[in-house]
This record gives C-alpha cells, structure tokens and sequence, in this order.
C-alpha cells in the first residue's frame, strides 16, 4: 500500500513538472519578435562639425569686408553638407527579442 501510494505522488509529481516545462517552452515561442535595431544617427554631429568648418573656411575664403557674410554663409553650407553625410552613417540590423 504504501509502495502504490508513493508511486502515485511521484506520477503526479513528474506529470506536474513535466506539463510546466511544455507550458513555458510554449510561451517562450509565442513571445518572441523581430526588431529593427539601429544605431544612432550621426546627423546631429555632422551638422555642428560641418558649420564649425564651413564657418572657418568661410571667414577665410571672403573679401577684406565681407568677412561676417562669409562665415554665416559657409557656416550654413557646411552645416547642411554635415548632416547629410552624418545622416548617410546610419546602420540596422534585425535582431529576435523576448518578452
């Protein structure tokens, strides 16, 4: 009697840790999802480096006095070049998440 009744809680000891396992593979599969990971864009710094720059290149390149309206203006050239380059680094990737 007591050789049936130990066998009968290790049956339903087993059948209970093996019913959780199969749940939870389960619902590991059900929550996993594809993501698009990217890393950050560089535009921001590009612009300020390219304005820095264009700023500079600006300052020197104009007349003896047009000294302010060319370092606005390469500043503004340079910023736009720098971001469009900056912007053009971006890089992705898919990677698999679980919830």
């Amino acid at each position: 009697m007591r050789a049936r009744l130990k066998a009968l809680v290790l049956a339903t000891v087993v059948g209970f840790a093996a019913s959780s396992v199969v749940v939870t593979a389960a619902d590991a599969q059900g929550r996993r999802y594809r993501v698009e990971v990217c890393n950050k864009s560089k535009a921001k710094n590009g612009a300020v480096i390219g304005a820095l720059g264009g700023a500079l290149l600006g300052n020197t390149i104009a007349g003896h006095g047009n000294k302010t309206e060319g370092t606005l203006l390469g500043a503004g050239v340079g910023g736009v070049a720098g971001h469009q380059i900056g912007k053009g680094k971006r890089k992705c990737h898919y990677e698999y998440r679980y919830r």
